[in-house]
């Protein structure tokens, strides 16, 4: 653990950070070191995985409570799921530990830390586990199945989760009696005052192993990497999180297992924007497309599609095309699918194509062909007879 770097450097952030500011280090740096955007690239995968396990850490408050106080230790599964009383401790709090449990004497809790009084033989649910993946705009349109490989705690096999080896098992703490609390006697201001503490010798779990695990080394668990096949469904948005429960680290003294939460990024598309459940898109057409009208070919999430457009179409046009965006969560509905036209002006004209042109504009009538022109120029006028 002493060569991990410190969570708060790894999201360039200073300790204190809010949730936005942990949301929004996280969201960036996931994205520039994700593998998909960095193919072979060790270094970048490394630190993908840093950022990770920072945010993991440091977006739970009660973790990041225990990293505030007693940095990795205090958060690292290894420590029987970290923090206080999981073995990784023996000390008390310093002297406002001592201040914590004297006033705790006196007004029954309240001041200092609940948690070094809490029954650490007691049954907890393990740590979720964070990951990220980054789908295709198409895929999330349309649901995709996704594998996503974790490292996580499990009861160790050999021990049954005991942490004591094959043909030991582990024994009553001869400092606390197996009480898991010691009697302390502090002077204080008001006098000599006795104060219960978890014991330093056990943890506060009042037994010790005295012959530890060789495959968990005394801790009960071990690490083991999976793959979890994640469902992502038709109609996810960038940055949602999928939760798989049960597939976090598991329990303590027989608790429930932590969940899985996996962040969905999705790739912009080229030639599709969503907004919601709606999909838009620009179509570009020729100017004698607009003036004439015709069929022509729409892209939409599912292929293309045929459409007429009518004659005298401007630009600007937006066509809906109902029931043709995203898929709604859970629900069997879709959105609509805007379409915006573009005009596209020909270049490079010919000498003859100039002069057709020509013609054809000294052809038109101009107040019956060219009316929003017209009244743009005469709001113009007005505004200067003012």
């Amino acid at each position: 653990m002493a060569d991990k770097r410190d969570y708060y450097e790894v999201l360039g952030l200073q300790k204190g950070a809010s949730e936005d500011e942990l949301k929004q280090a996280y969201r960036k740096l996931s994205r520039k070191y994700h593998p998909d955007f960095n193919p072979g690239d060790k270094e970048a995968e490394e630190k993908f995985k840093e950022v990770n396990e920072a945010y993991e850490v440091l977006s739970d408050p009660d973790k990041r409570s225990r990293y505030d106080q007693f940095g990795h230790a205090g958060v690292d599964p290894s420590y029987g799921g970290g923090g206080y009383g999981g073995g990784g401790f023996t000390g008390g709090f310093g002297d406002m530990g001592d201040i914590g449990d004297i006033f705790s004497s006196f007004f029954g809790g309240g001041f200092g830390s609940s948690s070094a009084r809490s029954n650490p033989n007691a049954p907890r649910r393990g740590q979720d586990i964070q990951k990220s993946i980054v789908i295709s705009f198409m895929d999330a349109c349309k649901g995709v199945d996704v594998d996503v490989k974790i490292s996580r705690m499990e009861k160790c096999s050999d021990c049954n989760g005991t942490g004591a080896a094959a043909g030991s098992s582990p024994e009553t703490c001869p400092d606390c009696h197996g009480t898991g609390q010691v009697k302390v006697t502090q002077r204080t201001p008001f006098g000599m005052i006795s104060s219960q503490k978890p014991c330093p010798k056990c943890g506060g779990k009042g037994s010790t192993i005295k012959n530890p695990c060789p495959k968990c080394h005394g801790n009960g668990r071990v690490s083991i990497e999976k793959t979890i096949s994640v469902n992502v469904p038709a109609g996810i948005d960038d940055e949602q999180t999928i939760r798989i429960a049960g597939q976090g680290h598991g329990g303590i003294n027989g608790g429930p297992s932590g969940d899985l939460l996996v962040t969905v990024t999705v790739r912009p598309d080229a030639i599709f924007e969503r907004d919601g459940y709606d999909i838009h898109t620009e179509l570009p057409i020729t100017f004698v497309q607009a003036a004439l009208g015709g069929e022509v070919l729409i892209p939409t999430i599912d292929g293309t599609m045929s459409y007429t457009i009518p004659e005298g179409t401007q630009p600007g046009t937006v066509f809906r095309f109902k029931g043709s965006g995203v898929k709604k969560l859970n629900r069997n509905e879709r959105g609509n699918q805007y379409v915006k036209v573009t005009i596209e002006v020909p270049s490079s004209l010919t000498k003859k194509q100039k002069d057709l042109l020509k013609a054809f504009d000294e052809s038109l009538d101009e107040k019956k062909n060219y009316k929003k022109r017209n009244n743009f120029f005469d709001k113009i006028k007005q505004a200067f007879e003012k």
